[in-house]
C-alpha cells in the first residue's frame, strides 16, 4: 500500500530541544580467571555458577599450610620470649647497680664543685663591698664637677637648636663628648659602676650556679636511694628521652671551670680598680680644666668660621640682588620688543589679506606680493627668536629668585648659630669653676 505523500509549503519549525547521542551503557559480567575454565568461543571470557573440582582442592591445601605455618611460629616465639625474660632481668639487674653507682660518683663531684662556688661567692661578695666603699669616694669627688657637667649638656641641648645645614658633629661637639663627659664619667665613676655591677653579674652567676648544683645534689640524693620495693617510683614514659638542650659532662665541666675562672678575674680586676681610683681623683681637676680650655679655643674658631661664611654669604646676596634687578629690566625690554613687533605684523598681514582678493588675471605674483611674504616671515622670525630669549631670560630670573632665597635662608641659619655658640654657650661658659673648686678645696 502506498503510502499518502504530504505537501509542505514551508520549512518545518526548529525542535526546541537540541538532537544528542544517548549513553551507551556497559555491563559488567563475572570472568573465570582460573586455570581450568570452561571452552567454547560463545562462553569465552564467561565464569559459570559453580568452582571447579580442581580449585576446591587448592583452596583446602592452602588452609592446611597456613594452619601448620601458624603453629610453628608461634613455638619458636613462645622460646625466644622465655629466654628474653631471663636475659632482660639479668640486665635490669646489672645496669640498675650501674646507674646507682653513677650517681654516688656524680654526688662527689657536686659536693667539690658546690665547695668551690660557695668560697668563690663569699670572696666576691667581700670584695663588692670594698669597690661600693670607693664608689662613695667617687660620688663625693663627682659632685663638684656638676657645675662643669652642667655647662657642657647645656651646650650640646642650645646647638642642637641649629638648623641645617649647621647642624653638624664638628670639632667642639667631638672634643665636648670624648674629652668631657667620657673623660669624666670613665675615669671616675663610670668604671666603679661598671665594675660593681660585673661583680654582682658574676656572683648573682655564681649563686645561680651553687642554688642548682644544690637542686641537683638532693635530686641525685634522692635517686640513690630509690629501689625496687620503694613506693614513690611510677612510670615517666618521656623522661628516657634526652633533652636537646642537655649538656655533655665535658661540657658541663667547662662550663663550671670558666665560670669560677671568670668569677677570679673579675675579682682581681677589681682589686686593680681601687689601687687606681686614688690616682684617677688626682687627675681629675686637671684634666676638667684642661679640657674647658680647649672647648673655649674650639668654639672661638667656629665663631670666626661663622663670620667668614656670613659676610661672604651678604656679598653674594648683595651681587645676586643687583643681577635681579637688572634681569627684570631686561624681561622688560623684551616685552616691549615683542610688542612692537605687532604692529608691523599687522599690517604686512592685513596687505596679503587684501591683495588675495584681487579680481581674475589681477591676482598675480607680483614683486610686491613676494616682499610682502618675506615681510611676514622675517617678523614672524623677529619675534620667536625675542620670545625664546624672554623664556631665557625668565629661567635666568627664577634661578636668581632661588639663588636669593638660598642665599637668605642660608644668612639667616649662620646668623642663628653664630648667636647660640657666642651669645648662647660661651657666656654660659664664663661659669666654669675654677682648678682649686674642681680639686674639692673650696
Amino acid at each position: 500500500m502506498a503510502q499518502t505523500g504530504v505537501l509542505l509549503t514551508k520549512e518545518p519549525a526548529p525542535q526546541s530541544i537540541d538532537v544528542c547521542e544517548l549513553p551507551r551503557k556497559e555491563y559488567e559480567v563475572a570472568c573465570n580467571t582460573g586455570a581450568y575454565t570452561s571452552s567454547g568461543l560463545a562462553t569465552a571470557g564467561f565464569r559459570t555458577a559453580k568452582y571447579l573440582r580442581d580449585e576446591w582442592f587448592q583452596n583446602s591445601y592452602a588452609r592446611y599450610h597456613q594452619a601448620f605455618a601458624d603453629r610453628d611460629y608461634s613455638e619458636r616465639q613462645r622460646h625466644e620470649s622465655g629466654q628474653l625474660v631471663a636475659e632482660t632481668g639479668a640486665l635490669a639487674q646489672r645496669t640498675q647497680l650501674d646507674s646507682t653507682r653513677k650517681v654516688g660518683e656524680r654526688l662527689e663531684d657536686m659536693h667539690c664543685w658546690k665547695s668551690e662556688l660557695q668560697r668563690e661567692i663569699d670572696e666576691l661578695s667581700s670584695e663588692t663591698d670594698l669597690m661600693m666603699a670607693q664608689k662613695l669616694r667617687l660620688q663625693r669627688a663627682l659632685d663638684a664637677t656638676s657645675v662643669p657637667y652642667s655647662i657642657a649638656t647645656d651646650n650640646l641641648q642650645c646647638r642642637e637648636r641649629r638648623q641645617h645645614p649647621d647642624l653638624v658633629r664638628d670639632y667642639v661637639e667631638e672634643t665636648e663628648l670624648i674629652r668631657n663627659i667620657q673623660e669624666l664619667l670613665k675615669r671616675t665613676i663610670g668604671q666603679a659602676v661598671d665594675q660593681i655591677r660585673l661583680n654582682r653579674e658574676h656572683k648573682e652567676s655564681c649563686e645561680m650556679n651553687w642554688s642548682d648544683k644544690v637542686e641537683v645534689y638532693n635530686i641525685d640524693d634522692t635517686c640513690s636511694r630509690y629501689t625496687n620495693e620503694s613506693t614513690q617510683v611510677q612510670f615517666y614514659p618521656h623522661s628516657s628521652k634526652f633533652e636537646e638542650s642537655a649538656s655533655t659532662p665535658e661540657t658541663w665541666a667547662k662550663f663550671n671551670h670558666d665560670n669560677l675562672l671568670r668569677a677570679e678575674r673579675e675579682r682581681l680586676a677589681s682589686v686593680n680598680l681601687r689601687k687606681l681610683i686614688d690616682c684617677i681623683l688626682r687627675d681629675t681637676a686637671e684634666d676638667l680644666r684642661l679640657q674647658c680650655d680647649a672647648v673655649n679655643s674650639a668654639f672661638s674658631s667656629r665663631c670666626q668660621e661663622l663670620d667668614d661664611s656670613l659676610q661672604k654669604l651678604q656679598y653674594h646676596l648683595r651681587k645676586t640682588l643687583t643681577e635681579i634687578t637688572d634681569q627684570e629690566h631686561q624681561i622688560a625690554a623684551l616685552k616691549q620688543a615683542i610688542k612692537d613687533k605687532e604692529a608691523p605684523l599687522r599690517v604686512a598681514q592685513t596687505r596679503l589679506y587684501q591683495r588675495s582678493h584681487r579680481p581674475n588675471v589681477e591676482l598675480c605674483r607680483d614683486n610686491a606680493q613676494f616682499r610682502l611674504l618675506s615681510e611676514v616671515e622675517e617678523l614672524n622670525m623677529s619675534l620667536r627668536a625675542l620670545k625664546e630669549k624672554l623664556q631665557d631670560a625668565e629661567q635666568a630670573l627664577r634661578n636668581l629668585e632661588d639663588s636669593r632665597m638660598s642665599l637668605e635662608k642660608d644668612i639667616a641659619v649662620k646668623t642663628n648659630s653664630l648667636f647660640i655658640d657666642r651669645q648662647k654657650c660661651m657666656t654660659h661658659r664664663n661659669r666654669y669653676p675654677s682648678v682649686l673648686q674642681l680639686a674639692g678645696y673650696q
